[in-house]
């Protein structure tokens, strides 16, 4: 099978979700990495008619959207499998995933995540404090939500991880990073276990965002 690539930029964290989900896997994989300035431009334009990351191309093949990327390479390498076999259990992971798409990265990681680390690393700018007050009640309801769904289990789905946790890790991992963090666990605290236990995943520790540069200087 040819090799996976995936366009994205280092540092963000759907692009991170799709390099650990392909380390997961053991699968040969290169990072076509982007600059912020470069995805709403061709080439990337192109690749993505919405001008966001990552792109997925595989064997002639592109495909964007990082659940239907997840599930893609969930099937075209289906072992070790990253989604419940029960139905159940598949569709909390599917629910799960719905979460952090919608209420945990859109007006949460895209604004705290934002202004407090990528913004500011990537651009220079300033964290816009007024826009991260406005982001905080949405955060602490995002936070209970996940927490609830997670419980006690030790993964999102249940015993084993599964696309749902790889597709949260590397928000909260980034928002992890900031001040906002220790609020919003504190009502939430099995939010933090789960979260180390994931980044001493090899899959997570392979994709930093250091990790991630140094493979877009290699590339």
């Amino acid at each position: 099978m040819n090799r996976f690539i995936v366009h994205g930029i280092p540092g963000s964290p759907f692009s991170r979700t799709v390099l650990a989900t392909l380390n997961e896997k053991g699968a040969d994989y290169r990072l076509a990495a982007l600059a912020v300035g470069m995805i709403k431009v061709e080439p990337h334009i192109s690749r993505h008619p919405f001008g966001r990351v990552p792109v997925l191309e595989h064997d002639g093949f592109m495909l964007y959207e990082t659940q239907a990327i997840l599930r893609y390479l969930d099937r075209a390498l289906p072992a070790p499998p990253l989604t419940p076999s029960d139905l159940k259990a598949a569709a909390l992971m599917d629910q799960a995933m719905n979460v952090n798409d919608w209420y945990l990265f859109q007006g949460v990681g895209s604004v705290i995540g934002f202004h407090r680390v990528v913004g500011p690393r990537l651009m220079g700018l300033k964290p816009d404090e007024s826009a991260i007050a406005v982001a905080m009640p949405r955060a602490r309801v995002a936070f209970r939500e996940l927490s609830r769904l997670l419980g006690r289990q030790p993964y999102f789905a249940g015993e084993a991880i599964s696309l749902a946790d790889l597709l949260i890790a590397p928000q909260l991992d980034l928002l992890a990073q900031t001040p906002e963090w220790a609020t919003l666990t504190a009502d939430t605290p099995n939010l933090v276990p789960w979260l180390e236990r994931m980044n001493e995943r090899a899959s997570m520790k392979a994709t930093t965002w250091e990790r991630a540069a140094e493979m877009a200087q290699a590339a």
